[in-house]
C-alpha cells in the first residue's frame, strides 16, 4: 500500500494510505472432492512452434497441413502444458530474440484510428509521495456530471493509519457527501498537475468521493485518462436530405 500525503479544505496535511478496493469474493470453486480450486497459468506454446516458424520450416503455408499430418511439429511435448508460476515479461524482435534495448514510443491518433504523430515516451516520474501533498484544490464537480464526461479507468481506497488521520479522513469524507460532489484531485502547489502514482506510470486526472455510515466513513480516489466528448457532426450540404 503506497502511503501518500492529504490537505483538507483547512490547510492541514496528514499522512495517510492508499490501497486497492477488492471485492469480496462472494463464489468459491471447489473440486470432486470438495477442495478449494484455484485458478494456474498454464504455458500454451513455445516461439519454436509458432505459426510463422512453421511457415518457413515447412517452405510455405500450404505445406504446413502435410506436416500436421505426419508429425507434431506445433507442440513442444516436453513444455506445453507447464504450469507457470514465476514469470517475467520481456521484448522479442521479429526473429523472436531477447532484446534488452527497447525503445518505446507513443503513438498519438485521430478519431478514426490513424496515426497523427509519433514520438519517444517519456519517462515520468512519480508526483505523489508523502513528501509531496495533495492539496484540496478547492474544485468541487456534481457526481453526475463526473460520471457522464470521464472513463474511470481505476480507484484507490484512502484509508487511515491511527486515529488522527481517522479523525482527518472522516471530516473529509463527511463535508464531500454533504456536498454531493467530488473533488478534483492534482499534483503539484496548484493541484493541477496529472497524477503519476509510480515512476513511468500512466498520468490520471483524480476525483476524489467521500461516503459516511455513522462512524464509518470510506473515501474513494477516482482516476480517470479518458474524457467523453460528442462525436463532431458533418454540416449538411445543400442538396442532402
Amino acid at each position: 500500500m503506497p502511503e501518500i500525503s492529504l490537505s483538507n479544505s483547512k490547510g492541514r496535511d496528514a499522512q495517510v494510505m492508499a490501497e486497492s478496493v477488492r471485492s469480496a469474493l462472494s463464489v468459491r470453486w471447489i473440486d470432486r472432492n470438495g477442495r478449494q480450486a484455484s485458478s494456474v497459468r498454464l504455458l500454451r506454446g513455445t516461439l519454436a512452434c509458432d505459426a510463422d516458424v512453421l511457415i518457413s520450416q515447412s517452405g510455405g503455408l500450404d505445406k504446413v497441413s502435410q506436416s500436421l499430418i505426419d508429425g507434431d511439429p506445433e507442440i513442444d511435448l516436453e513444455q506445453v502444458g507447464m504450469v507457470m508460476r514465476e514469470t517475467s515479461r520481456v521484448f522479442v524482435n521479429t526473429d523472436r530474440e531477447i532484446v534488452h534495448a527497447v525503445h518505446q514510443w507513443e503513438i498519438v491518433r485521430n478519431p478514426d484510428g490513424t496515426e497523427r504523430q509519433r514520438r519517444p515516451k517519456k519517462i515520468s516520474a512519480s508526483n505523489v509521495t508523502p513528501e509531496q501533498p495533495l492539496r484540496w484544490s478547492g474544485k468541487l464537480l456534481p457526481k453526475t456530471e463526473v460520471f457522464n464526461k470521464f472513463v474511470m479507468a481505476s480507484k484507490l481506497q484512502i484509508v487511515h493509519v491511527n486515529g488522527l488521520t481517522y479523525d482527518f479522513l472522516f471530516e473529509m469524507a463527511k463535508e464531500l457527501e454533504s456536498k454531493n460532489s467530488l473533488l478534483l484531485m492534482g499534483a503539484g502547489p496548484k493541484s493541477n498537475l496529472p497524477l503519476i502514482l509510480r515512476r513511468g506510470a500512466v498520468a490520471y486526472r483524480g476525483f476524489l468521493e467521500g461516503r459516511t455510515r455513522g462512524e464509518q466513513y470510506c473515501l474513494l480516489l477516482h482516476l480517470s485518462n479518458m474524457e467523453l466528448k460528442a462525436p463532431e457532426v458533418a454540416p449538411e450540404t445543400e442538396g442532402s436530405s
